[in-house]
């Protein structure tokens, strides 16, 4: 069957981490991406090691599936060139503070002068409004400025950074793939384009709704220390050769049987709330190895796991039986692995498979598409126009 997006066709004007994941996802699923980078001053990350086949993996793994064009855009006739694309790559994704697009005679009013039904995303880490709107930022930011980072760590040392970037994939990357995909419905519905306008910072702020809805509603302001952040029994216990476990038996039956396995089945009626009983589940955990607790675990349904290392992850269960790493061919026909899909549909396995092009490698290819020669095309490498 069809990839579920096939006919969506995206100019990516996005760089580093969250515009290429969300773009990723949409290639993944179908759509038809160029990635448009200056020649000049192309995405950072393509410099990032290590490099696989001469291009750094993990931009090898942002960028599958889309194919290339340099184009160096302060030029008049890359404008030109965007303007032809517009009227078939109708999906316009960029990730420049806001004015930039406009500055270069690529902003929304002007495409969709071009194209009236042309959607048009801006991924910004504060909003296009706003007082913050040119402010620079990272995730670390986003996180902080959401009041996110108040509730997480631990009363005695403050908020903690995680392994993995959660405001720009979470909120950046994702709210842009669902925005896009939600217009792109939209319009063929109606037949209209639209503008999307999506804040890092506010999709972090709605993440948080476990803690705010109620404060929202009246209640106590969210604390570092409640219930989800180290104020009861939830949270991770180090074992005795150095490991972690993951605690998280909120409910009373998982709570019953996870006091059963440890040994402490008298603790059961009072409850993963109740904190006095903290000392006694850290020093149960601390008296045995991971390795033990992996086994007596495996058998007892108690919301209670390892702390996987990326290579345990990798080859034990449940991601090494949902095909979450797959084969990906790169440009010289060899094979790299790959983080796979996490969304899986019974008609097919979709994921983009081939690895990200070599800058400018699809120039010829898309140029002459719209009708550029090839003495014109040579015309525009020499005068610097699109990249060598």
């Amino acid at each position: 069957m069809p990839a579920p997006l096939s006919g969506m066709k995206i100019l990516d004007f996005t760089y580093l981490l969250p515009g290429p994941f969300g773009t990723m996802m949409l290639a993944d699923l179908g759509a038809d991406v160029i990635k448009v980078e200056n020649p000049e001053s192309p995405d950072i990350v393509r410099l990032m090691p290590p490099h696989t086949d001469g291009m750094s993996a993990l931009y090898a793994h942002l960028n599958r599936g889309k194919r290339s064009l340099s184009l160096n855009l302060k030029n008049s006739e890359s404008r030109e060139i965007v303007y032809r694309l517009v009227r078939e790559y109708d999906v316009i994704i960029e990730q420049f503070r806001p004015g930039t697009m406009d500055r270069l005679g690529l902003g929304y009013e002007t495409l969709r002068g071009i194209n009236p039904s042309v959607l048009y995303c801006s991924l910004t880490g504060y909003g296009q409004t706003g007082s913050y709107s040119d402010r620079a930022g990272h995730d670390i930011n986003y996180m902080a400025l959401s009041g996110v980072d108040s509730i997480s760590g631990r009363k005695e040392t403050g908020p903690v950074l995680t392994g993995i970037q959660i405001a720009d994939i979470a909120s950046g990357s994702k709210n842009l793939a669902i925005g896009v995909m939600a217009a792109y419905i939209g319009r063929q519905r109606t037949g209209t384009g639209d503008y999307i306008d999506v804040s890092i910072t506010d999709g972090v702020f709605s993440m948080s709704v476990f803690a705010t809805a109620g404060y929202l509603a009246g209640g106590n302001e969210p604390v570092r220390g409640d219930f989800l952040s180290g104020g009861a029994l939830y949270d991770y216990y180090r074992t005795l050769d150095g490991g972690y476990l993951s605690v998280g038996p909120i409910e009373q039956k998982f709570f019953a049987a996870f006091c059963d396995c440890i040994g402490c089945s008298d603790m059961a009626p009072t409850g993963i709330l109740n904190w006095n009983n903290k000392e006694r589940v850290a020093k149960a955990i601390a008296e045995k190895t991971l390795s033990h607790w992996r086994e007596v675990f495996r058998q007892c349904d108690a919301c209670v796991e390892p702390v996987n290392s990326i290579s345990e992850a990798i080859s034990s269960p449940p991601l090494s039986e949902r095909n979450m790493v797959v084969p990906v061919k790169t440009e010289t026909g060899s094979e790299v692995l790959q983080i796979g899909n996490p969304i899986k549909y019974r008609s097919g396995e979709y994921y983009a498979e081939v690895a990200a092009a070599a800058l400018g490698r699809h120039n010829d290819m898309i140029l002459s598409g719209l009708s550029y020669t090839g003495e014109d095309i040579q015309r525009l490498r020499e005068g610097g126009i699109i990249g060598k």
